[in-house]
């Protein structure tokens, strides 16, 4: 048995407890003096004012605030401790931080103090941040606007397992293992990616023997449509698969977020591309640091913002996809239209971008070679 196991059964042998966390903790809502640019002060005398610019994603401790409000303006705050925790209710939805200052907070947090006969603070932030949780916050808030807004009652009615301080101990020191091993995951995999960029810039760098063909004689391009929202005929029940850029985050899709009716590819003439086609983003706010490019091995339609690429019978689906992609930054540097509300791509010039296209052997063995290196950067064995 694991020492978790041995804990549990010690310490907690008919099961673990549950509280709705008002029982656990104090939970109030931050509180702002107004107008707050009547209390901000750059005197050494300020207390710490602290805003959800002081944080990043992926932060875990609050160390310092960039303002500072007067001592008055203190006091028609909400005052916190180093060790409290601070709950975002609207803009950064729900994410808990731990102070690591004394200090005062607006409306927009809630305060989480008073814990400590129940919870560890390390247990306490595994446990805010678990997907269960996150997503019972996000099912109860209200809407104001286009923000999330999540009160004070809502926190307090969460009915969340409090397992005793010798079991969330031992809780903690394995999820800080996982933590860790995911770090170092994380850090070996981008180091692999590096090389495989680095050996595919080797790989397609144009050979004299090579032919240099531009992206228009690849093969056939073309792109989709969005079939009408408001028709609920079009999508209930959608059974093809309708690419949009948030489906662009992979270099091989495996299917789509969203999927469109055969009533919907007929009434609304969208176009069903075959299988091994390469799907290629040209309009959204991802190009601005990005070029998406990805193989499709499904029959699928596509929205207005993608290209898709059907390739001529000399030219490898796989090699397309690897040439374009291992292209990709030059290809957005020298075709990204300047200007406009929504980043895009002269898509003219795209076309007309050359890349080299050896023969069909050749480019069996870059395709094997490639592919190879693609799965070495996913394969965490």
């Amino acid at each position: 048995m694991s020492k978790l196991g041995e804990l549990i059964q010690e310490f907690c042998p008919n099961g673990v407890m549950y509280k709705e966390f008002g029982e656990c903790a104090h939970i109030v809502r931050g509180a702002s003096p107004r107008p707050i640019k009547n209390f901000i002060t750059t005197d050494s005398t300020g207390i710490n004012w602290i805003k959800i610019g002081d944080v990043k994603p992926g932060d875990k401790y609050i160390t310092g605030s960039a303002e500072k409000v007067t001592q008055e303006g203190a006091k028609k705050s909400r005052a916190v401790k180093k060790g409290d925790f601070i709950l975002s209710n609207s803009m950064s939805f729900g994410r808990p931080y731990i102070l690591q200052i004394d200090g005062c907070i607006h409306d927009g947090w809630l305060a989480i103090s008073d814990f400590s006969d129940n919870y560890l603070p390390d247990f306490l932030y595994y446990l805010l941040n678990s997907n269960s949780c996150q997503n019972e916050m996000k099912k109860k808030a209200s809407f104001g606007g286009a923000v999330q807004n999540l009160n004070a009652d809502i926190v307090r009615a969460l009915v969340l397992p409090v397992p005793p301080l010798e079991v969330q101990r031992e809780i903690v020191r394995m999820l800080d293992s996982f933590t860790l091993l995911t770090v170092e995951l994380t850090a070996e995999l981008t180091a692999r990616k590096k090389q495989y960029d680095f050996y595919r810039d080797k790989l397609l760098t144009h050979n004299k023997e090579y032919t240099m063909k531009s992206l228009a004689d690849l093969g056939k391009w073309t792109g989709g449509k969005t079939p009408a929202m408001a028709e609920k005929s079009f999508w209930e029940n959608g059974t093809i698969p309708w690419i949009s850029s948030k489906d662009m985050k992979i270099s091989t899709l495996y299917d789509t977020q969203d999927h469109i009716t055969e009533k919907a590819v007929t009434e609304a003439s969208m176009t069903v591309y075959p299988a091994n086609s390469i799907a290629v983003v040209t309009r959204s706010g991802i190009l601005k640091h990005t070029f998406p490019v990805a193989y499709v091995p499904f029959e699928t339609t596509v929205n207005q913002d993608i290209k898709m690429l059907v390739v001529n019978e000399d030219i490898l689906p796989r090699y397309a996809f690897h040439v374009i992609q291992g292209k990709g930054r030059d290809i957005l540097a020298k075709t990204k239209k300047q200007g406009g509300t929504v980043d895009s791509l002269d898509f003219q010039k795209v076309l007309a971008y050359k890349v080299p296209v050896p023969s069909i052997e050749v480019q069996k063995k870059l395709v094997e070679v490639l592919d190879n290196f693609e799965a070495i950067c996913t394969d965490l064995n």
